[in-house]
């Protein structure tokens, strides 16, 4: 088999309609981009020099940064430079390969998400077993699992967009490529696509089922804790993880599990925004403000550093 495109270049439709803001879209969104890759990368330092954060919570959050820095590397830039080029193109191959990347680390943060939900049920609800269950080995084991699995997930759905044909519209109402919106513009039927894609939008809210049932168990837990500051540390612990993982699978949620066929553009930008902007920039927030032990150590670092 082998691709019989006519159409050799996709429009990223973007916000091509707003000129008069886009000078200020450009400005707030390179603020936004900047900001996650320096507060990731902060994090990443501070769990590297602090031996107080030398533990599997915060090696698996640094795994997370690692993620969330290269996942904006993949749509940011671009959608940066779109806003200020006139010619809003890219390559059909350029396009397909955003959306294989786009997949890949959003399949491994859901699967990271996971891992550190497993993380604290361990050491909230079987925290004699825990320093022998999570061992530094166990930890670099499930995070190199869930980069090869992502790796490969969508290989197959991948290939078989590839040698679709598109002969029709080149429009992508959004500022980045994704399979969804590859898999209408195709002059064929897709059926088989559709419905893989479906199955994988709902193995991946199967994970989020399998967070929420382990967390409505760490909270029975937590609420059995007869010591007030106890039970403190354990809600702030869990807390930042908890609001994360709501805020990455809604978006999800809104991104891939749709009831109609058409949305209008607007709609398709705004979750665009919230799935692959704000959602990381709120990431190194949460987990700044929310963890107080990450919060001492910058304290500690910064007046090291001479920063008062």
């Amino acid at each position: 088999m082998h691709n019989d495109s006519k159409i050799r270049d996709m429009i990223l439709i973007g916000f091509s309609d707003q000129q008069h803001l886009q000078v200020l879209l450009f400005l707030i969104f390179i603020f936004m981009y900047l900001f996650i890759v320096i507060g990731n990368v902060l994090l990443l330092v501070l769990f590297f020099l602090e031996p107080n954060l030398q533990l599997p919570m915060y090696f698996f959050i640094g795994s997370l940064s690692c993620i969330e820095i290269c996942y904006t590397a993949v749509t940011m830039p671009k959608m940066l430079a779109e806003l200020l080029a006139e010619e809003k193109k890219t390559s059909f191959s350029g396009c397909l390969l955003q959306a294989y990347f786009l997949h890949v680390l959003g399949v491994a943060e859901c699967y990271m998400l996971t891992i550190m939900a497993y993380d604290r049920y361990l050491a909230i609800c079987k925290p004699l077993r825990y320093s022998t269950i999570m061992t530094t080995g166990l930890c670099i084991k499930l995070v190199i699992a869930c980069l090869v699995w992502s790796l490969y997930s969508p290989v197959v759905e991948t290939i078989l967009i590839y040698h679709l044909p598109f002969c029709g519209p080149n429009e992508i109402e959004n500022f980045f490529c994704d399979f969804p919106p590859l898999i209408d513009l195709a002059c064929a039927d897709t059926r088989v696509l559709t419905m893989m894609e479906s199955a994988l939008s709902s193995l991946i809210m199967l994970n989020f089922l399998c967070i929420l049932l382990s967390y409505i168990k760490v909270i029975l837990d937590i609420l059995k804790v007869k010591s007030k500051v106890g039970r403190q540390k354990a809600f702030s612990t869990c807390g930042a993880h908890l609001i994360v993982v709501v805020l990455f699978f809604v978006s999800v949620g809104l991104m891939y599990i749709r009831v109609g066929k058409y949305y209008s553009p607007d709609y398709n930008r705004a979750v665009g925004v919230i799935f692959a902007v704000f959602i990381p920039f709120a990431n190194p927030v949460i987990y700044g403000l929310r963890n107080q032990e990450i919060k001492t150590s910058f304290k500690k670092v910064f007046n090291c550093l001479g920063f008062r």
